[in-house]
């Protein structure tokens, strides 16, 4: 199952406009926890509160735009994942005492991407390190948030307002200034 699919080519995830690498790593363990929907407060119907739980190992990559997770050989039901970095809703990296060190993360889903809210996925390295990369994303995640709020800022920008006229259908403007408001 592709979820928030990636479209691969030759092996490698395609990259979107203006889009670039910044690390890619291999032998990833992904664990990826979607809960079904919840029924609602004022009805009796809904989902049943349950959760899908994935795991496949694959690589990981970063770009500037999104985290790719990919593996196209996979036997398991996971063959790709892509969150947008603004997407991410919360991180945290667990060191616990038994155990390899893990990156937990809080997405929120996209439209028809085929996650639910309350979705976490669970990154482990296999092979190597992961302090460096876990730095590296949130960096890169802090950057494209600022990048999304500062491209909506210029969408919301207002028109410059004139002062009032006095049209056929306005309103006349005030005749009973206070001093000094001429």
């Amino acid at each position: 199952m592709a979820l928030n699919w990636v479209t691969i080519v030759d092996g490698k995830p395609l990259l979107l406009q203006d889009e670039y690498f910044i690390d890619t790593v291999d032998n990833v363990k992904c664990n990826l926890t979607i809960p079904d929907a919840l029924p609602s407060a004022s009805s009796s119907a809904g989902g049943s509160g349950g959760l899908t739980m994935m795991e496949a190992i694959g690589t990981l990559a970063l770009t500037d735009q999104r985290l790719l997770w990919i593996n196209p050989d996979a036997t398991s039901s996971l063959t790709s994942l892509t969150i947008p970095l603004a997407s991410i809703l919360s991180s945290k990296f667990e060191q616990p005492i038994f155990g390899a060190n893990y990156l937990a993360l809080v997405i929120k889903p996209t439209t028809d991407g085929g996650l639910t809210e309350g979705t976490t996925l669970e990154i482990r390295f296999l092979k190597i390190g992961m302090f460096q990369f876990v730095n590296m994303l949130e960096k890169t995640r802090l950057k494209a948030i600022f990048m999304k709020r500062l491209s909506m800022e210029d969408e919301e920008n207002l028109p410059e307002y004139s002062s009032p006229s006095t049209s056929a259908g306005g309103p006349a403007p005030y005749a009973d200034l206070p001093p000094g408001y001429d």
